[in-house]
């Protein structure tokens, strides 16, 4: 069952990356995440992820971490951990 972990607050297009506030459950690379908006819904593994430039395997609720995306993402677009 699909869980709700955080939204995206920033979306940075020239790099393709967004941040997401996580705000419950855990995410860790590897883990596959469903983005859901008004204008985005798509599926992606979490290949790499970072808080402050530095690379992460493990984020927790209160941290914003930085992901790549496979496509454009909006700000207060919902963020759910598929599977791990």
């Amino acid at each position: 069952m699909p869980e709700l972990v955080g939204r995206i607050t920033h979306y940075f297009p020239h790099v393709n990356a967004g941040v997401i506030e996580l705000e419950r459950g855990e995410l860790r690379v590897g883990d596959t995440v469903h983005i859901r908006g008004h204008t985005t819904d798509f599926y992606q593994r979490l290949e790499h992820m970072e808080v402050d430039h530095r690379p992460i395997e493990l984020a927790r609720p209160g941290q914003s971490v930085g992901i790549q995306v496979a496509q454009r993402v909006r700000e207060h677009d919902q963020v759910f951990r598929v599977s791990k």
